[in-house]
């Protein structure tokens, strides 16, 4: 069996367990308002950042050294060691972020829906279910 992605209220209960191992995460630049993209994957229990692309430079956001063009995105392999946890935040500034996991692309908060009862919470964690 696969590993799961879960997600939850910041430092909360388990609100959605999302099918792994590999999941892409996507939203707009709040200044240069166009969108970026990292392709993560779970293993050994941690959440590893394989990929990183943008599509275009400016505002704290450009490609580093070794990063390529392909089809319109700059793209490369970040340096960031495995994470235990991403923790997600949203802003009055940008749509929320999308997330893709299972072959189905939704934004984040559309993951859990309102089940939670009351307001959808801010901010967010992504860790592997345990």
């Amino acid at each position: 069996m696969s590993a799961a992605l879960c997600l939850s209220a910041l430092g909360g209960a388990v609100l959605a367990a999302l099918p792994g191992p590999a999941f892409t995460l996507s939203w707009t630049h709040s200044v240069e308002k166009t969108e970026w993209r990292e392709e993560w994957r779970i293993d050994g229990g941690r959440l590893v950042l394989t990929e990183a692309r943008v599509k275009g430079s400016g505002a704290g956001m450009e490609p580093p050294e070794g990063a390529w063009l392909a089809d319109g995105w700059w793209v490369w392999v970040p340096s960031v060691p495995p994470q235990e946890r991403v923790i997600l935040a949203a802003s009055s500034f940008t749509p929320d972020h999308k997330l893709c996991a299972g072959g189905e692309c939704r934004p984040l908060h559309g993951w859990i829906g309102n089940r939670i009862g009351g307001p959808v919470p801010s901010p967010l964690e992504l860790k592997p279910c345990r």
